[in-house]
């Protein structure tokens, strides 16, 4: 058995361990994130961030909640935990910040606040590998769409701060920046997708925007989820909020290859889950072991696919049934110990292990959520449709 279909098997053995009590406030569940343990260690916690503006923090092997933070009336947007202090936690606000807790303390109060400029509403945001720059994206404002840097440094020391931006790029999107993500081991490589449509990657150690933008990938629709992939990461890869995938290898920017691997326009018509049906992506999951990107997508009532990637195309690794009773809007892969988190528009938070049994028989309450974040979140469909004529 090669690495890939081993990896394939303990994927499509996912079974539910652990799910979280529903709270007297449900929320979808939009984002999630798991603390970065110290080797050989695994993470504590995990924090996720919700439509009802908040960010809250569980045991993440029991699930037990453990703190809510809020910063009404500003919406939070994504959650992030730092790599080298598995306690301090960052969310961008709408207010113009990004916010940084310590879960140690019992306050509400974020310990450090990185301030953007006065018209920035940040929607997108990410702490690079070494924990030394953070970086927010924004909505555009009349005409202007900023990516803003931070010095992050001093995160740990638990005193109270607000900190000016490093500076801005403001040339290379032109449209909300609706994701950003640095690179898991180059600390001065970052990718940032845009309603644009637009994929670029940066290197920040250079002077000037111009310089620092290494390359610009068009996915021809709104872009709603990037990251990295491939060996030593040197490929990028997006969704779009019209259900569309792009893949490209910027290791072949200086070459005659083409760097696309794969476009799939639409991939609920790519007939890649057999009978069962694709109604969405949440999100792309690169496997180090097996050196395979798998995407993670769903039904909108709860079912789960696992889709391998090849410059082939798409295929099925296997689904995930009788979790969650509506869509699923967030993950969190666990390499440690091959656990995924998945988290969705039920209000369940779910825990999935191989061949794992679920001793708890709570009910699955089947709970919709009228939400006018989901209008939020999902603006950019309506506005994609009328667009694309």
């Amino acid at each position: 058995m090669t690495a890939v279909q081993k990896i394939e098997e303990q994927l499509a053995s996912l079974r539910i361990a652990k799910r979280s009590t529903l709270s007297e406030e449900p929320a979808y569940l939009l984002d999630i994130d798991i603390s970065k343990p110290a080797q050989s260690e695994s993470s504590r916690f995990l924090a996720v961030s919700c439509s009802n503006k908040s960010i809250r923090v569980y045991n993440r092997e029991t699930l037990n909640f453990l703190r809510e933070y809020s910063s009404c009336p500003g919406i939070l947007n994504g959650v992030r935990f730092a790599h080298a202090c598995d306690s301090v936690v960052f969310s961008a606000c709408s207010d113009g910040t990004v916010k940084c807790w310590d879960i140690r303390l019992a306050t509400q109060k974020a310990v450090q606040v990185f301030r953007g400029y006065p018209s920035n509403v940040f929607i997108s945001f990410d702490i690079n590998c070494s924990d030394l720059i953070i970086c927010a994206g924004t909505e555009k404002v009349e005409k202007d769409t900023f990516l803003v840097f931070w010095d992050a440094r001093g995160i740990t020391n638990c005193a109270s701060t607000t900190k000016e931006p490093l500076g801005v790029y403001s040339e290379s999107h032109n449209d909300d920046i609706t994701k950003i993500c640095f690179h898991p081991i180059e600390p001065n490589l970052v990718v940032s997708g845009s309603t644009d449509g637009l994929v670029n990657v940066f290197d920040i150690n250079k002077d000037n925007e111009d310089d620092a933008l290494l390359s610009t990938c068009n996915s021809d629709s709104s872009v709603s989820s990037v990251g990295w992939s491939g060996k030593d990461y040197k490929q990028v890869y997006c969704m779009t909020h019209d259900e569309g995938f792009c893949w490209w290898d910027i290791a072949q920017l200086d070459t005659e290859e083409p760097i696309t691997l794969l476009h799939v326009l639409d991939v609920r018509d790519a007939d890649c889950v057999g009978k069962d049906s694709l109604h969405y992506l949440v999100g792309g999951l690169y496997h180090e072991k097996a050196d395979k990107l798998f995407l993670i997508g769903g039904t909108s009532t709860g079912n789960i696919h696992l889709i391998s990637c090849g410059t082939d195309g798409l295929s099925l690794v296997g689904s995930l049934c009788g979790g969650h009773s509506a869509t699923v809007r967030s993950f969190c892969w666990s390499l440690t110990d091959e656990s995924l988190l998945t988290g969705g528009e039920d209000a369940q938070l779910l825990l999935w292990k191989p061949g794992a049994v679920e001793r708890s028989l709570a009910k699955k309450a089947s709970m919709k959520i009228a939400s006018s974040v989901q209008k939020r979140v999902r603006v950019h469909n309506s506005s994609l449709k009328s667009r694309k004529k």
